[in-house]
């Protein structure tokens, strides 16, 4: 079984996510930037500012199975390091379509993959969505108790 793509579908299809994220950056205000990885990548970067963090950037990489994506969500907890180790393990059993995962530097990193069959400018929408709304809703938390000494009055 190989259900790997071909050069020349990966072409196309790159050429597809590439349309795609454009027309998300004028449907979405939120969007400030599109910038492509290293000449010869199938990589992608979309910048997005946001209101609890300032910017929230995805990175997309094509594969020829998968397009895997994720965006760094916060460093290392300096306090209280196994209860926002815990907060995210337990957020992860309400997402769809990604999960936090622990990086290098025991960072804290917002991860998932679609396979290239079911990718289209809907699941690219709903990859943008999911990872910015994630974030949002879960950087102000995780960086108070991870760093509360530095928000104490």
């Amino acid at each position: 079984m190989n259900d790997w793509l071909d050069d020349a579908a990966l072409d196309g299809l790159e050429q597809r996510v590439d349309a795609w994220l454009h027309a998300a950056r004028g449907a979405h205000p939120a969007i400030v930037a599109i910038d492509r990885g290293a000449p010869g990548e199938r990589r992608w970067y979309v910048r997005m500012a946001g209101e609890a963090k300032e910017f929230t950037t995805v990175w997309l990489h094509l594969g020829q199975r998968t397009l895997r994506y994720e965006t760094y969500v916060m460093p290392a907890p300096e306090e209280n390091v196994a209860a926002v180790y815990e907060s995210v393990l337990r957020r992860n059993e309400r997402l769809v379509g990604a999960w936090f995962s622990i990086g290098g530097e025991d960072a804290i990193y917002l991860r998932g993959a679609v396979p290239v069959d079911r990718l289209d400018e809907q699941a690219i929408d709903g990859i943008l969505g999911t990872l910015y709304q994630t974030v949002e809703r879960a950087f102000p938390s995780l960086i108070r108790a991870g760093f509360a000494s530095r928000f104490a009055d």
